[in-house]
């Protein structure tokens, strides 16, 4: 008996169930070694050889190569464990966030101070369009 996902439907938005959390363990758990300096450091002198040592898939190192945040999250990554990295390159959370939209950071802070994104965001894909 498989589950009913509806939440799977709202467009742009990725959820973190117990699947994803299988999905990205290995990759989260990557995320979490970077809160020990002695594992910055180690990533910081070479990204890829430090990479290698994780039990991880090929797209998920790569998005971890290309900072791509959205496909780190589709590959099962949480967006809190995903912090240590955008921390480690010394970006705020807020820069993370704005990247992920596609918006500018300065873009992304003004659009959250005026009440966020619009609800057709937050709608069904099947009632977006009627």
């Amino acid at each position: 008996m498989s589950l009913d996902k509806s939440y799977q439907k709202i467009p742009g938005t990725t959820i973190f169930d117990a699947e994803m959390g299988r999905r990205g363990y290995h990759l989260n758990q990557f995320c979490m070694s970077l809160m020990k300096a002695e594992n910055r450091a180690l990533f910081k002198a070479d990204e890829r050889k430090y990479l290698d040592t994780w039990d991880m898939t090929k797209e998920q190192k790569e998005s971890v190569m290309t900072r791509d945040y959205n496909r780190m999250m589709a590959t099962g990554g949480n967006i809190y464990f995903l912090a240590k990295i955008f921390s480690c390159d010394g970006l705020s959370f807020q820069f993370a966030a704005a990247t992920m939209t596609g918006m500018s950071q300065p873009d992304y802070a003004q659009m959250m101070l005026n009440g966020g994104r619009t609800p057709i965001g937050n709608m069904y894909k099947e009632n977006i369009n009627g």
